[in-house]
């Protein structure tokens, strides 16, 4: 009964568990998490939100004026009773006339300041997402690490088994039984400090998603390897040119700067107001009048916004040319990083990592059947771990130089 008693519980307790566990989630989850959670990318919203509110305001039509008077009240009159006898009523109307598109202009430069936000919105999507990705690498990484160390622990505990078995029949002395023990601990040290990366990476992660998920209940899942073969630089690019939203921000900006240039001389001439009245003034029954006001340009008001814009779209040409320099260095520096950790990888994937296996089975028979020294047995397991780790660190190099094209083109071309 209580062996039954202790099975339910156990089942229970792992029914639980399951039911508190969290799907690993894969980057395109994650990505989307990010992207409805992040503060950051929250405020950039509301900043492109506040920019189409300017545009309505930079459309709007100036609006008439309207006057009222009344006129000749005589408070003094030998009448009292009527001192509104000899008033004269009077109403007038306005209204400035914008000529040379001013509205349009303005409509167009608040536009153009719309599509500037729009894309620095992007632009610092892109930036926060290699930040992203990186972390989401990081996990992976730590993962293969962990599991490495899992995988070398239980290899050499079968090996101890083996060989305190052959301690007990006199194969072998106790000190080197001893000195073989004492191994162990680099293995459980491995096995430790990849635990340790693995929740400091799930930290870092979840605090980019802004989320308070317990790191039991979180993990991630994706491929950890390499392509060997990425595209030519000259694509990667065309497509940099292509979708960097930081020099479509530049080429904007320019665009931008051009209209404000326009509206800076549309505002330099005059608006005319036109006007009309109506009254009565007897023994004129009623009467009407119109009026066109147009201000005399004596002195040119704006000649220092027209030299300012003016300069302004020079200087933002002139930093289209730079954003270009950098888009090309960018992709560069990466496609450099990935060719070379490509280069690095190879030999790894098609001679180390199973010449590696080999000899360590090989040390390790031999030395179980008197061939082989504890120097050369040790030697061996050592070299496999350092090949195994080397080829993780370098896949984890990848794939963060992977991350960095993709900051470097503006969108995912390295999955």
């Amino acid at each position: 009964m209580p062996r039954l008693l202790g099975r339910a519980l156990a089942g229970f307790l792992l029914i639980v568990s399951a039911a508190h566990a969290q799907t690993a989630l894969t980057w395109e989850q994650v990505r989307e998490r990010f992207r409805n959670n992040n503060p950051n990318l929250a405020a950039s919203r509301v900043a492109v939100e506040e920019s189409k509110a300017q545009e309505i305001t930079a459309y709007l039509r100036p609006n008439p004026e309207a006057t009222a008077t009344l006129d000749q009240i005589d408070p003094f009159t030998p009448d009292p009773y009527r001192p509104f006898g000899n008033t004269l009523p009077f109403l007038s109307g306005s209204y400035l006339h914008e000529r040379e598109h001013k509205r349009e202009l303005r409509r167009d430069s608040a536009r153009g300041a719309t599509a500037i936000a729009s894309s620095t919105l992007e632009d610092q999507d892109r930036t926060l997402l290699f930040n992203l990705r990186s972390a989401f690498v990081g996990i992976l990484h730590a993962k293969e690490i962990r599991q490495l160390a899992q995988d070398n622990l239980i290899y050499y505990d079968r090996v101890l088994e083996v060989n305190r078995t052959r301690q007990q029949a006199g194969d072998i002395s106790e000190v080197d039984l001893g000195r073989l023990e004492l191994q162990r601990v680099q293995y459980e040290s491995d096995l430790q400090n990849a635990e340790v990366s693995l929740r400091t990476a799930k930290i870092q992660l979840l605090s980019l998603l802004n989320e308070r998920t317990p790191i039991e209940q979180f993990d991630v899942s994706g491929k950890f390897d390499f392509s060997e073969q990425p595209m030519p630089l000259e694509e990667f690019r065309a497509a940099a040119l292509d979708a960097r939203p930081d020099l479509r921000a530049a080429l904007q900006a320019v665009s931008k700067s051009q209209t404000d240039h326009r509206l800076a001389i549309a505002n330099g001439s005059a608006d005319p107001t036109f006007g009309v009245d109506f009254g009565r003034n007897p023994p004129v029954p009623a009467y009407f009048g119109v009026s066109v006001t147009i201000p005399v340009r004596v002195f040119d008001r704006n000649q220092g916004e027209k030299m300012r814009t003016e300069l302004d779209v020079t200087r933002n040409q002139a930093l289209v040319t730079a954003g270009r320099a950098q888009v090309f260095s960018d992709v560069d520096s990466a496609y450099a990083t990935i060719a070379g950790n490509i280069a690095l990888l190879r030999p790894y994937k098609d001679k180390y990592l199973a010449q590696a296996a080999k000899v360590r089975d090989t040390v390790s028979f031999a030395y179980q059947n008197g061939g082989a020294s504890l120097l050369d047995f040790l030697s061996a397991q050592n070299d496999y771990r350092n090949i195994q780790l080397s080829y993780l660190n370098l896949v984890g190099s990848y794939m963060i130089a992977a991350g960095q094209m993709n900051l470097a083109v503006g969108r995912e071309v390295i999955p």
